[in-house]
């Protein structure tokens, strides 16, 4: 019984960094248009509205951080089931969170322009304006590239979660859709970047498989009367 209560309070830990981590990027990309927004506007919040962007990828970067750890915490979850792949979704959503993270410097380049932090005076305005362009547009690539890592650690994650016996089958087939989603929107920017439609119903698979998640962890936790598969 101790077991079981203590997998059930993981597993609401689980779920609460899972929604902290997914209310951060809201904020971000409300207050800082980091995300999912276009290059046009995040632009002009890095030029118009310095403030609010630099509060907006804090919020970016910390949502990295709680990304990290509820990858950690799902993991000490699901590693009864097998340990080999829970690893192995951890290590993979890790990568993922690394190369996003990265993604980020090249707007610390925008910021500099117009801070005066580098010494630019040898450039002229449109070849600034270029720079900025590419700065933005390398960022976005960057974010997308990140997804082919959150697509994988889905796969695994879901089949930990079909196997486990003490969460609903339900949620796994969901997040093995939302892995399949992920990966078209990876596809499409890279392969048809001038189809972005292709990639909206990735989106909202996505929020429905990976907040359902966390609202099932939160809410409903674990099945108590299910046997535990091992010790974590």
């Amino acid at each position: 019984m101790i077991v079981t209560m203590d997998r059930s309070r993981l597993a609401r830990w689980a779920g609460g960094l899972y929604l902290a981590y997914v209310l951060a990027n809201v904020f971000a990309s409300l207050v800082g248009d980091i995300g999912l927004s276009d290059a046009q506007a995040l632009r002009a919040t890095i030029t118009g509205h310095e403030a609010m962007f630099r509060v907006g990828l804090v919020a970016a970067l910390c949502s990295g951080l709680l990304f990290v750890l509820t990858a950690w915490a799902l993991y000490l979850l699901l590693r009864p089931v097998d340990e080999s792949v829970a690893l192995l979704f951890f290590v993979l959503n890790a990568v993922g969170v690394a190369v996003q993270c990265a993604s980020y410097l090249p707007l610390i380049t925008v910021l500099a322009q117009g801070g005066g932090s580098a010494d630019l005076r040898g450039l002229t305005s449109p070849q600034l304006d270029h720079l900025a362009g590419l700065s933005v547009s390398t960022y976005l690539n960057g974010f997308v590239m990140a997804q082919l890592f959150f697509s994988a650690w889905l796969f695994p994650l879901g089949w930990l979660v079909l196997r486990s016996r003490f969460l609903p089958r339900f949620l796994g087939w969901l997040l093995l859709l939302d892995g399949v989603a992920v990966l078209v929107w990876f596809l499409q920017v890279f392969l048809a970047p001038s189809h972005p439609e292709l990639s909206y119903p990735s989106w909202a698979v996505g929020f429905i498989a990976e907040v359902g998640l966390a609202m099932w962890l939160v809410i409903r936790g674990v099945r108590p009367e299910e046997p535990d598969l091992g010790a974590w």
